[in-house]
C-alpha cells in the first residue's frame, strides 16, 4: 500500500517526463501525433495536480489524446501541407513519360530514350519485343529499369 502511496505522490514527475519525450520525439518527427500525446500528458497532469487518483489521471490522457489525434490533427496535417507543390517529382515523375526506343527492348533488357533526354535501361511491360524508333510510354519504374509499352496513337481529326 505503502509503494502505491509513492506513486501517486511523485505522478507529477512521471507525467512531465513523459511530456518531455513525446516533445522530443515530435520536434523529430513533425508528424503532430506526438504532440496531441504530450498536451493527453499535460492534462494528466493537471488532474494529478487536483489531486485525482493515479487511474482517472490515465484515462483523462488518453481521451484528451486520442481526441486530439483523431479530431485536431487531420485539420493541422491539411493546413502545414496546403502549400506542397503537387507536381511528382523523381521516379514518380517518369511514370507517363513517352519516349523512342534505342535498342530492341526483350524481357532482358533494352534501352530507351525518354522525352526529357535520359536514356534508362527498359523492358517490355506486356511481354512483347519493341523495335527501335518505337514510341513508347513508361508504365512504371523499379530500380534503374523502366517497363515500358507502345504508346497508342492519337486518333486524329
Amino acid at each position: 500500500m505503502e509503494f502505491i502511496q509513492t506513486i501517486e505522490q511523485f505522478a507529477w514527475i512521471g507525467w512531465l517526463v513523459l511530456i518531455l519525450v513525446f516533445l522530443v520525439i515530435e520536434m523529430l518527427t513533425l508528424d503532430f501525433t506526438f504532440l496531441m500525446l504530450s498536451i493527453g500528458g499535460i492534462a494528466g497532469l493537471g488532474s494529478d495536480l487536483i489531486g485525482a487518483p493515479v487511474w482517472l489521471q490515465v484515462i483523462i490522457a488518453a481521451v484528451v489524446a486520442a481526441v486530439l489525434v483523431l479530431l485536431l490533427r487531420p485539420p493541422l496535417l491539411r493546413r502545414l501541407r496546403r502549400g506542397e507543390d503537387p507536381t511528382p517529382t523523381n521516379v514518380a515523375a517518369l511514370v507517363g513519360l513517352s519516349g523512342r526506343v534505342l535498342s530492341t527492348v526483350t524481357p532482358h533488357g533494352g534501352q530507351v530514350k525518354l522525352a526529357n533526354g535520359d536514356t534508362w535501361t527498359a523492358r517490355p511491360d506486356r511481354g512483347a519485343e519493341l523495335e527501335p524508333g518505337t514510341v513508347i510510354r513508361v508504365s512504371r519504374i523499379d530500380g534503374a529499369t523502366a517497363y515500358v509499352r507502345p504508346q497508342e496513337e492519337e486518333p486524329t481529326a
